[in-house]
């Protein structure tokens, strides 16, 4: 029985057998610092540093977000022993797509060389929870039978539309990547996908947000609105208020779903959030720092596209073995909290 807001609900657990088959990741070429922004703002050198946690992140200055995606989608193939064509499912979960119409996955399926007709490609959005919502999409879509193998992908340039001059200690969280995974089924014992869970608090829908670019403002009608909403904003401590009272206990209902304790969660895999969220986030949850991944601290926040980032990193570090029980962890703007446990 789980007990929601007092009330006890019976929740029969199915469990998915699926299994990643091949990881990827792709940088920019450009790695900027962030003494070289303190630099540029007349800042006091280590000032920023110190605030963001963050010293470096890779941008893009001659890539585009479809290259990214493509050179990570080709590293995922390669890893799983795969070809283009065998892939039946492209899936971008990506926060900010390339453009607003059409969605991002057709493009990246073309530029792969996968025949018209031969797949199926669509976007998945939750801002920075993407690729969970998008590999769970693909998992369930594998276990009824509809798709064989699906490519999951995020892909971010998170340095446009920034505000450098307005708060450059939010600016300097972010930086750009791409990441993706070969998923499909599997009939051996391991490769299950044990739970997925995700819980939204749109109270503070506004307290994360890229506002314009969608319908909500009009450039041809009001260009100076639309202007004043195009870069992004964050009031960090509403949604910190909500992490500390909300998160632990997320966490906690997300284990019991997949029938675990914390003392058996061989790695976390987080969201890269920022490095004070991280800290925050292990003192919330009591896991050992050891087996949480942090890589903010030279790649800042790559936003959907971190989760798979850290994924691949710690598959090629030889960090994940058979049998291990992963933790997915992040939260999103909108606001959403997101976990999904899987034995590897």
């Amino acid at each position: 029985m789980i007990r929601i807001g007092g009330v006890a609900h019976s929740h029969r657990i199915s469990f998915m057998r699926i299994k990643i088959a091949g990881t990827g990741r792709a940088l920019p070429h450009t790695c900027r610092t962030t003494a070289e922004y303190e630099d540029a703002l007349g800042l006091p050198c280590g000032q920023l540093s110190a605030a963001v946690g963050v010293a470096q992140r890779y941008v893009c200055e001659e890539e585009s977000q479809i290259d990214l995606a493509v050179a990570a989608a080709e590293a995922a193939l390669r890893d799983a022993g795969l070809a283009a064509s065998d892939i039946d499912l492209v899936l971008a979960g990506c926060a900010v797509p390339y453009q607003p119409i059409p969605a991002t996955a057709p493009l990246v399926m073309s530029r792969l060389g996968i025949a018209d007709g031969m797949a199926q490609a669509f976007d998945v959005n939750s801002t920075c929870l993407s690729f969970l919502t998008a590999f769970g999409t693909a998992a369930r879509m594998i276990t009824c039978g509809e798709v064989q193998r699906a490519l999951v992908f995020s892909s971010e340039v998170a340095s446009r539309a920034l505000p450098w001059q307005q708060d450059p200690e939010v600016a300097a969280l972010f930086g750009d990547g791409a990441a993706a995974a070969v998923v499909t089924g599997s009939a051996e014992a391991g490769g299950t996908l044990k739970a997925t869970l995700m819980r939204s608090y749109p109270s503070l829908y506004d307290a994360c947000a890229l506002a314009a670019g969608g319908t909500r403002f009009d450039f041809a009608r009001d260009p100076e609105r639309f202007a004043r909403h195009a870069l992004f904003q964050m009031e960090g401590k509403p949604l910190f208020r909500l992490a500390a009272q909300k998160f632990g206990g997320f966490v906690t209902d997300l284990l019991d779903r997949a029938g675990w304790t914390r003392d058996e969660v061989s790695l976390v895999v987080p969201h890269q959030a920022s490095p004070a969220a991280l800290a925050h986030m292990i003192r919330q949850t009591g896991f050992d720092p050891s087996i949480v991944m942090d890589i903010t601290r030279d790649y800042g926040n790559q936003i959907a596209a971190s989760i798979p980032f850290v994924l691949d990193m710690a598959r090629r570090e030889g960090r994940i073995h058979a049998g291990d029980k992963l933790l997915f962890l992040g939260t999103s703007a909108g606001v959403s909290f997101g976990g999904m446990a899987l034995e590897y």
